[in-house]
């Protein structure tokens, strides 16, 4: 089938926002684990009754309470805030993708149409 080469143009740009689509939704993916195991130590360090460590390279040193949960809460916020953020962009771009999608079946049936 002959398509047009803006058709064939917006073939290549569907093709190049699926992969940022899929991009985006693993690099989510990882924060979203990052922001499961942040809560987790959360819960952990709320349990505990001894005194904490946390890890800084390849050392574990010992840690006031207050300031690693102050931490491990602002490590969460921010983990919430990109994962919100990532959330938006595959959004706009299942939106693009769904417009282009249209687009392209819309050219191809015109050019089937006028084939018949």
């Amino acid at each position: 089938m002959n398509v047009s080469k803006e058709t064939e143009k917006n073939i290549a740009q569907l093709q190049m926002l699926e992969q940022n689509a899929q991009h985006l939704v693993l690099q989510r993916q990882q924060f979203h684990m990052r922001l499961l195991e942040t809560e987790n130590a959360l819960k952990e360090l709320n349990i505990t009754k001894e005194k904490p460590f946390k890890i800084i390279g390849n050392l574990m040193i010992a840690a006031e309470k207050k300031q690693l949960e102050q931490e491990l809460t602002s490590k969460k916020d921010m983990l919430q805030l990109r994962i919100t953020n990532y959330e938006k962009q595959e959004e706009k771009i299942k939106k693009k993708i769904n417009d282009l999608q249209q687009s392209i079946m819309g050219s191809i049936n015109k050019k089937g149409d006028t084939n018949d």
